[in-house]
């Protein structure tokens, strides 16, 4: 009997381990949990956001930075870590009118051209063809792609038989918002 005690004793105490173990991994986040983006990686997050037809500005901060995505609501903020291989760049090209940014912002960033289709080819510095694909511009203007970190290489874009191209770089401290891409 008292080697049934003892497995049920083990048993118990490994069970109350695990539910223990399991409980600290659902920290509840309340600003995710208020603007429904729990249980999402921010890359998810970034992609949808910036996606997203919603009407600009957003009711809320996200700011998408080298590692991590900053969401503030309200007087709270809390971050989602990125990719650690890749970096998003999300490129407004424009004709006439653009804006100046350093970090994207997915709620606030409005690009010139809105669901337009362009040509996009991100080459590295190597000659390497990264991106080569025919893209629609989301509803604020931009395109967005991850690429891989710390290197530098060139953006190209066309459309309606305009052509525009920019230098760029993924080293630390780079820009992940592109608004000098004039098309001429």
């Amino acid at each position: 009997m008292n080697r049934r005690r003892g497995a049920t004793a083990s048993f118990l105490l490994a069970a109350a381990l695990v539910l223990a173990a399991c409980s600290t991994d659902t920290v509840e986040d309340p600003v995710l949990q208020e603007l429904g983006l729990e249980g999402m990686s921010g890359q998810e997050v970034v992609e949808m956001l910036d996606a997203s037809t919603a009407a600009r500005p957003f009711t809320f901060g996200a700011s998408v930075l080298e590692e991590e995505l900053v969401i503030s609501a309200g007087n709270q903020e809390t971050s989602l870590e990125l990719p650690a291989d890749m970096q998003y760049i999300s490129i407004a090209p424009f004709v006439e009118a653009t804006h100046e940014c350093y970090y994207h912002s997915l709620g606030t960033c409005q690009g010139e051209l809105v669901d337009q289709t362009v040509d996009v080819t991100i080459t590295d510095s190597s000659g390497q063809i990264l991106v080569d694909e025919q893209a629609t511009t989301y509803t604020n203007g931009f395109v967005g792609f991850w690429v891989p970190r710390d290197i530098e290489g060139t953006i190209s874009v066309t459309h309606e038989g305009r052509v525009g191209s920019v230098p760029f770089t993924t080293a630390d401290g780079s820009p992940t918002c592109i608004t000098t891409l004039q098309l001429t």
